[in-house]
């Protein structure tokens, strides 16, 4: 089964995988107590899995017969640089708004 690439907002706008993210946001969890928290086939589970991994979301290691799902933050990185931009947009909106407000102000 092919995983689609999706791009970060694709990614974070499911909202099994968001609720996964959470989930690993407490601990790393392998595949199987990650899946138990889900109503949905391990296939399914798994196909979540590898789209948060091949967004650099989480990273996946092998510990003996268990696969540990962890949180990474490169995914994060990008939706951070992204909702950044609009920050100092909208600072530098309100700025602009503060002196034309103190310069219409009587003194």
């Amino acid at each position: 089964m092919a995983v689609p690439t999706l791009d970060v907002f694709q990614v974070i706008g499911d909202p099994s995988r968001r609720k996964m993210l959470m989930l690993l946001s407490a601990d790393s969890l392998t595949i199987n107590s990650l899946a138990d928290n889900f109503d949905m086939s391990r296939p399914a589970v798994s196909k979540h899995i590898k789209i948060l991994h091949n967004a650099g979301f989480i990273s996946i290691q092998d510990i003996g017969r268990e696969r540990y799902c962890t949180l990474k933050k490169d995914g994060f990185e990008e939706l951070q640089a992204w909702i950044s931009y609009f920050d100092e947009f909208w600072a530098s909106k309100l700025k602009k708004l503060e002196t034309l407000l103190n310069n219409k102000l009587p003194n």
